[in-house]
């Protein structure tokens, strides 16, 4: 428990900062540190835990079926990493409060901290591979918001966008290798993989694998070639600096190597791939960070070095190499840090970070300079700093390994590396305090308030402390957590300053003096460096992604020209594609069931329906006719209803089909009669084809599923119907009980059609189409008789009784044919003649309904009938029923369908009206002022007659 808790804090405290702002800036950081230090004081207990040689485990169950569950152990690594995480953090929270000004949102600043954190203490406390990799890509979109925090800074915006850029394809690649690891370990359980280790690498998937997993590693970890992105996220805060590029997020992908080392290291080409990028990008970094001038693109730099120091020694494979590595996790995280702290100090105190203008700072600063001063020395190697102890390891390491059977070259690049680092930690100290004092600093140089050195004064301690004490100080917890690198192959060790005089010394000492040397010729170092091309990684990266963009630009217009006919052909293509490939590569058997006798009419029916289709497909260019036929299509498919013995299919079809065609024709009012010809000859048949061979395709799957037996759910909802919807409906049972929850999404979808329908014609009338509307005029003569009496009084004649009969279907539908949704169509249709006939203005003068709130109303209607099921405690939308008795009309079944039915009447009726309505406000901007009463048969007053009803403002009607 107390593992998941030291997880789950950082990112429930998050919501803090933004509450406790407005309790002022104090109040927002001691609510932040709180949470911070409540976690760190949970890790601390674990403590006797750890050192005892334990390992802490909290396992939840969360989605077993794909191996992801909440699980954490603590173990020795994790509990280093964890410590740093939380401990530096809450430093660098202090620091924050002092170093941000007033302008710059603090609780926002804070909430991005703790998410980061969070993210961070869940990487490493991880014991579930899956999971681990959601914390992953958590840190790189947090460590994105922290970089650009200041989003007035375009450096800053770059800056993030370029880290995550990079991190993120490497969380990509990460995410292929870690599934392989875990398909090849046969579980995602991180404790389960590291006991697989000779498993995978004895896998054919152990080098995919390794190169996959190390991508992530090396991009998180700015590692060459994609070092490039970390001294750009130098245009953050300092305090976002000096936590997630010294201590935090750039550690991530050495703490992933470290987690792995027993089961990926030990093999070449863990030794090539890891110990080779290492050292190179280890000299590399060092070399451009001596000739950088402004002090975070310094320490930038240097830190890309320093990681790629703890590379090298991971890469190396010895188990002596990891201990070093991590004993230099820690040594790096102090010192660096205090590095991080005082040059934003330095900036902000001379108003500057670059060195070219500063100097003499010693006088004016001197907290500052002594906290610099040992952090840098200890950074450079000098002997009592702890830096000096893995700069002598590494050293050692490297001058005893051989490379491609080479035994000096890793120990005198190892060399070259350490002199560029003197030389830079060196002028860190003599470029920025010491030489005489200045009189052009943009601002006044002075120490800070001592709530802002303290953070790196603290960081200090352990750098003097382990550096004169390194058995007693660190010795315990790089021993546990080495432990745990190694996998319990913990070697014989003593961490001391004297080992005696060897080589190793000797080349230690040799950095130091030519280092200083290296910086007393700096001038003539960078004039030779400026004399030699130096590739822009920055240059290249933009160039690739503009590249890479202008391709995927290319690409995707070729692809994307606007044509929904090609997206169908592609789309139907290539599910013809597939489902050829599936056919021809099974066998295949013929069906067992015998095939039904066929009546002469049902073929002539078929007969019919198949010539409809081919005169359609004929003719589809005279828009008219097309309609007609479409509706004799209808017409049939409903009596196939019919003759399958499916009268609500039928009741249903049909009254689509008169709503449909009637608002078609009403929209082809205002459209040309025909379609232009826009297809070639060899679009149209590779259309052709493309029906053709998909509709042969489904024909055949229907064929074979109707040939063959099968057992269908059909038996289930017919046995239940009565006694678990309370219906003999069964039809209607499944509609608003089985599958309530679809009914309920089909008529949300309907209801946004409606009101989609509304906002395209609203945008019409309201927009420069309007005038085109204006000035249209019918490509033919319109009938003169506007309203026709016999259609006026058949219609009112016939309201009433279209409304008992819709009534009749609603209530009959729980165990008859009807129900919700044909009674709205047949209502809908009657209101529909209604317009037709009288005109929309007479009509909505009658009926004043908001349409646009019946459709709401229904979908409400419908959802409370659900919830009413849950606070029954019933799953969403199951119906509940009971037969009451009441004097004069007996017996009879009440059921909350009937209320979930009501929901679907509305929304019907209302989706068909909107629709409807708005397409009579089209046929009034066209027409022009007309009257309104159907009675009137002056031509002078009704003006040019259409036949089509006239129109009003939808819900309010219009004398």
């Amino acid at each position: 428990m107390a593992l998941t808790l030291i997880v789950l804090l950082p990112f429930v405290g998050a919501l803090l900062p933004g509450l406790m702002i407005r309790a002022g800036r104090n109040g927002c950081a001691l609510a932040t540190g709180a949470v911070t230090l409540l976690a760190f004081v949970l890790l601390m207990s674990q403590a006797p835990a750890v050192f005892a040689g334990e390992v802490v485990h909290a396992r939840w169950e969360w989605l077993p079926a794909i191996g992801l569950d909440a699980n954490f152990f603590l173990d020795g690594l994790g509990f280093l990493f964890a410590g740093l995480i939380l401990g530096i953090g809450l430093l660098i929270i202090t620091y924050a409060r002092f170093y941000l000004s007033r302008n710059d949102p603090m609780g926002q600043f804070y909430t991005y901290l703790l998410l980061f954190q969070g993210a961070m203490v869940g990487i490493v406390l991880c014991d579930n591979i899956l999971l681990l990799l959601i914390f992953w890509e958590l840190t790189s979109l947090s460590s994105f918001l922290l970089i650009g925090y200041w989003k007035h800074l375009p450096e800053g915006r770059q800056g993030a966008r370029m880290a995550l850029a990079v991190t993120g394809m490497g969380g990509l690649a990460m995410i292929a290798g870690m599934l392989i690891l875990g398909e090849i370990a046969g579980s995602y359980d991180l404790s389960t993989i590291l006991q697989e280790g000779e498993a995978i690498r004895a896998s054919q998937w152990y080098v995919p694998a390794l190169i996959l997993i190390l991508l992530g590693c090396f991009t998180k970890s700015a590692q060459f070639p994609f070092h490039f992105w970390l001294p750009h996220a130098m245009a953050a805060p300092t305090p976002v600096s000096a936590y997630l590029h010294s201590a935090t997020m750039v550690k991530a992908g050495i703490f992933l190597m470290a987690r792995l080392w027993p089961v990926l290291a030990g093999t070449d080409w863990w030794f090539y791939i890891v110990a080779t990028t290492g050292l190179f990008t280890m000299v590399m970094a060092a070399w451009i960070a001596l000739f950088k001038d402004d002090l975070k693109g310094l320490l930038a730099f240097s830190t890309v070095s320093h990681l790629a120091l703890i590379t090298f020694l991971f890469g190396l494979g010895t188990p002596i190499a990891a201990v070093a590595g991590v004993f230099h996790i820690i040594n790096h995280a102090s010192f660096k840090a205090a590095l991080f702290m005082t040059a934003g100090i330095i900036d902000h105190e001379t108003g500057t970070r670059d060195i070219k203008k500063l100097g003499g700072l010693m006088v004016l600063m001197p907290i500052t300079m002594t906290i610099a001063t040992l952090a840098a020395l200890s950074m450079a190697g000098v002997p009592l700093l702890n830096g000096f102890l893995t700069k002598e390891m590494m050293l050692h390491e490297a001058l005893h390994t051989e490379w491609a059977g080479v035994p000096w070259l890793l120990g005198a690049a190892a060399v070259v590396g350490a002199i560029f680092s003197v030389a830079y930690s060196f002028r860190y100290i003599a470029h920025v305090f010491l030489g005489p004092k200045r009189d052009d600093y943009p601002h006044h140089p002075h120490d800070p308030p001592f709530g802002m050195y303290l953070p790196p004064l603290i960081l200090i301690v352990p750098v003097v402390l382990i550096g004169l004490f390194p058995a007693a100080v660190a010795g315990p917890l790089v021993a546990v957590a080495a432990d745990a690198v190694t996998g319990g192959n913990l070697p014989d060790y003593h961490l001391a300053i004297w080992h005696g005089f060897n080589l190793t010394l000797v080349s230690s000492l040799a950095a130091l003096a030519l280092g200083a040397f290296l910086l007393w010729r700096h001038r003539q170092a960078n004039a030779v460096r400026l004399s030699v091309p130096r590739p822009e990684a920055k240059r290249i990266f933009e160039t690739l992604v503009d590249g890479a963009a202008a391709g995927a630009r290319l690409f995707t217009d070729g692809l994307h020209n606007g044509s929904l006919r090609r997206y169908l052909a592609v789309m139907i293509g290539a599910c013809i594609l597939a489902g050829a490939t599936a056919f021809l590569n099974a066998s295949h058997a013929p069906g067992g069931r015998e095939l039904t006798h066929v009546p002469i009419i049902t073929l002539l029916a078929w007969a019919v329906l198949i010539g409809a289709c081919v005169t359609i497909v004929i003719f589809h260019r005279q828009r008219l006719l097309t309609l007609v036929i479409v509706g004799v299509v209808g017409m049939l498919v409903s009596l196939g209803f019919v003759y399958l013995s499916a009268p609500d299919l039928a009741l249903t079809q049909i009254s689509v089909e008169v709503v449909t065609v009637i608002l078609l024709l009403l929209a082809l009012n205002f459209l040309p009669k025909q379609t232009p010809r826009d297809s070639g000859t060899g679009r149209r048949l590779r259309d052709g084809l493309l029906a053709g061979l998909g509709g042969l395709g489904v024909g055949g799957i229907i064929y074979a599923v109707m040939t063959r037996d099968f057992t269908t759910i059909s038996d289930f909802h017919l046995a239940q119907s009565k006694p678990g919807g309370g219906g003999t409906n069964v039809v209607n049972v499944i509609l608003v009980d089985f599958r309530g929850f679809d009914t309920f999404g089909e008529i949300i979808v309907l209801g946004i059609a409606a009101l989609a329908i509304y906002a395209l014609l609203d945008g019409a009338l309201n927009g420069p189409a309007v005038k085109r509307l204006r000035s249209w005029v019918p490509d033919q003569e319109r009938a003169r008789d506007r309203h026709p009496m016999m259609l006026v009084v058949a219609t009112r004649v016939m309201l009433p009784l279209s409304l008992m009969v819709g009534l009749f279907i609603f209530l009959r539908g729980h165990n008859e044919p009807g129900g919700g949704f044909i009674a709205g169509l047949v209502v809908a249709i009657a209101f529909l003649m209604q317009y037709m006939a009288s005109g929309f203005g007479w009509a909505e003068r009658r009926m004043k309904i908001d349409y646009h709130l019946l459709i709401g109303w229904g979908v409400l209607a419908a959802g409370f009938t659900g919830v009413g099921a849950w606070i029954a405690g019933r799953p969403f939308l199951t119906s509940d029923f009971a037969h009451v008795h009441l004097p004069v009309f007996g017996d009879f079944e009440l059921a909350t369908a009937m209320a979930f039915d009501v929901g679907v009447f509305l929304t019907v009726v209302g989706s068909v009206m909107v629709a409807l309505a708005n397409l009579s406000r089209l046929a009034r901007v066209t027409e022009g002022p007309i009257s309104d009463d159907p009675m009137d048969v002056d031509p002078q007053r009704r003006g040019p007659g259409t036949g089509m009803p006239d129109a009003a403002h939808t819900g309010k009607a219009e004398g």
